[in-house]
């Protein structure tokens, strides 16, 4: 079952802009290894749990998988074959709004290798371009 919200205050939402680069969540936390988005974008709940599947299958429990990214953001679609000026549509599917430098997946427990394949795997999924980054050195 795909990410959603348990409730929303409001049902429907504006689609908005989406202007500059992530200023929290843009470092590596939990894991050894993380994959950090270059581009803008929405990420449905459904990419996210494709993405899971996909990790999880490559990692087979050596590795723990962190997700950084939750979809909390309607987006509604009109009926095909509708006509103009009925109004909004019906929610559809939810959305996760990414910056450039957002980190959406982390990987903990294995080699930089294996998160670079297992990373591979997840960004063929992703409508974003991405990149693999380290855990910075604590000082």
């Amino acid at each position: 079952m795909a990410l959603m919200p348990k409730r929303v205050k409001h049902r429907k939402e504006q689609r908005g802009r989406v202007k500059g680069n992530a200023t929290r969540g843009n470092t590596v936390a939990f894991g050894d290894w993380g994959l950090q988005t270059l581009d803008t974008g929405h990420v449905k709940g459904t990419t996210i749990e494709a993405c899971r599947v996909a990790a999880t299958q490559y990692v087979r429990g050596e590795g723990k998988l962190y997700i950084r990214i939750f979809p909390n953001k309607p987006m509604t679609a009109r009926p095909l074959e509708t006509r103009m000026g009925t109004g909004k549509g019906e929610p559809d599917h939810w959305v996760a709004v990414v910056k450039p430098g957002k980190i959406l997946f982390e990987l903990a427990g294995v080699s930089e290798d294996a998160a670079r394949d297992c990373f591979n795997r997840v960004a063929h999924k992703l409508p974003v371009r991405t990149r693999l980054v380290g855990r910075l050195p604590s000082v």
